[in-house]
């Protein structure tokens, strides 16, 4: 019988990239994979059907083949080794290609990597810690050196992380025979699996450490030192390489992870490396001009010349005066925003001296003047 189009075999057209092909022998495989049609021989053979077309159209010097010389190019050796049959390099190639489409589904650990392989190892490494920190604006803005307690797991002195009694040794698993991983045969294709007995690691304990019950670490609280640089931002990460869980048996140990949270100041807003401060300023401060001392994120004071006639909301640039820029020389800029009070508990004789002031100072503010006269005009337009 002759062979069907391979474009036809994966339902795609000519023009097809990597991607397309790629998803389409996925989907098919996933269909027709004899694990999950067992006893179906007319599955198996569309899976071996896809799986050829797919070894061809995958590698662009065999597919440039193909587009000229349809199935003939690799009849009589024309397309050169490597053709579509299903010899020892097909075999290597399409553990490869099962490898990278299903991972976990092959056996593998969802990265390609598998669980104990030959030669596999008990060692494995630690998990990653996280450990939420919350520092204050100042110490984001100087940096700061800090200790911190972690509850984490550590290798067991006992037996020095090997799981094992001291005076004894793991064994090799007698299951995979030290490999890590057991196979199985499903038609023409090879499925490989972490050992059930030794869960891939390729040795067992059968006299387990009392003190770390064969896991080859303990838990314990550690008192570590953390360097926080000048200039970090809410959420900045910092990792300590190596300082997470010990590795079980011997394996290496984990990272941690440090997220850090900055408390709210009372002054000052962030907004990357600039600070946003409000400061209120009397009414005849902001009438009569004059000056002010304002905070700065280091301590110390700044001076601020408030105009005549400055109203609410006048923003005032401090250049240079707000965060520094993480791993940089660089600072942000402080930005006054003033806020003119209203006085308030005022006497008698105050009061008369300002209705006194407002007869007399008609011109005094244009603004709110200006806003009541087009009021005035709305009104005006619908009595009209």
């Amino acid at each position: 019988m002759a062979k069907r189009d391979y474009y036809e075999v994966l339902g795609v057209g000519k023009t097809a990239d990597d991607k397309e092909l790629k998803s389409a022998f996925r989907k098919m495989a996933k269909q027709y994979h004899p694990d999950a049609n067992p006893d179906d021989s007319s599955a198996e053979q569309k899976f071996k059907e896809a799986s050829e077309a797919y070894e061809v159209l995958k590698e662009p010097q065999k597919r440039a083949a193909y587009d000229r010389f349809g199935h003939a190019a690799f009849e009589d050796g024309r397309g050169g080794a490597g053709g579509p049959g299903f010899g020892p390099e097909f075999s290597s190639s399409m553990s490869d290609i099962f490898e990278d489409l299903f991972g976990e589904f092959m056996g593998g650990g969802g990265g390609g990597r598998r669980p104990g392989g030959r030669g596999g190892s008990s060692a494995a490494r630690g998990s990653d810690l996280r450990y939420d920190m919350e520092i204050s604006l100042t110490d984001a803005y100087a940096g700061k050196s800090a200790q911190i307690r972690v509850p984490t797991s550590v290798s067991c002195e006992t037996c020095s992380g090997s799981g094992a009694k001291p005076g004894t040794n793991p064994s090799t698993c007698s299951t995979c025979n030290g490999q890590g991983a057991v196979r199985s045969s499903s038609g023409f294709f090879t499925v490989e699996r972490a050992c059930p007995t030794c869960q891939g690691r390729g040795t067992v304990i059968s006299d387990p450490c009392t003190n770390c019950s064969g896991q080859g670490r303990v838990q314990k609280e550690r008192t570590l030192s953390v360097n926080i640089p000048a200039g970090v931002e809410d959420g900045t990460r910092i990792r300590l390489a190596n300082e997470g869980e010990s590795g079980v048996r011997g394996g290496p140990a984990g990272d941690l992870y440090i997220f850090l949270a900055i408390k709210q100041h009372e002054f000052f807003q962030r907004d990357g490396a600039d600070l946003f401060s409000r400061v209120p300023i009397s009414m005849t401060s902001a009438a009569l001009g004059g000056e002010i001392e304002v905070p700065t994120i280091d301590g110390k004071k700044a001076r601020v010349t408030i105009p005549e006639g400055t109203q609410g909301g006048k923003q005032f640039r401090l250049k240079g005066k707000g965060m520094p820029v993480l791993r940089s020389s660089q600072h942000g800029d402080m930005y006054i925003q003033v806020s003119v009070e209203t006085p308030v508990n005022l006497s008698r004789k105050q009061k008369d001296l300002l209705r006194d002031f407002e007869s007399q100072g008609k011109d005094n503010s244009p603004q709110s003047a200006g806003f009541f006269t087009k009021a005035r005009s709305f009104w005006d337009s619908f009595g009209s």
